[in-house]
């Protein structure tokens, strides 16, 4: 498995995942204006995301989104990883960690002395493979307000 930063011939296979994401996490996705508005997020050069694919020979299997932000309460930047997901043939191998390890090593590279991310309750699988990491958790419930 090889692990790189996403490339314009990936986006329909990063909205595929997308899609298979939010069907995971029990929650629906919209695909309309995605392919335009992710190839000029994740693709920018300049932009704050970034996007890792992780792809084996004959397709993307995985791909996790991650950016910095600002703590107050640290009164430093972390770096957050917005998505993590890989296909069922691709858990279970150490890509997940192969990706974890790369935005680590982003994250410091960027001077962030933490990551943060969340995931479903439900999700046990990923808890549990987080938790290996070394991971830590909070309890606290993440809220959306539509504007």
């Amino acid at each position: 498995m090889k692990i790189r930063f996403a490339e314009e011939k990936d986006i329909s296979s990063i909205i595929e995942l997308c899609k298979a994401h939010a069907h995971y996490e029990r929650n629906f996705f919209k695909e309309e204006n995605k392919k335009e508005q992710l190839a000029k997020h994740l693709l920018d050069p300049d932009s704050h995301i970034k996007c890792l694919v992780a792809e084996s020979d004959t397709e993307i299997t995985g791909y996790a989104t991650f950016f910095k932000p600002f703590s107050t309460w640290d009164a430093g930047y972390y770096m957050y990883v917005d998505c993590l997901f890989l296909k069922e043939n691709a858990r279970g191998n150490g890509t997940g960690k192969q990706i974890m390890e790369l935005i680590k090593s982003h994250s410091q590279e960027e001077g962030c002395s933490i990551i943060q991310w969340q995931t479903p309750d439900f999700n046990t699988r990923a808890i549990k493979f987080y938790t290996a990491l070394g991971a830590e958790r909070k309890n606290k419930k993440r809220f959306f307000w539509k504007v």
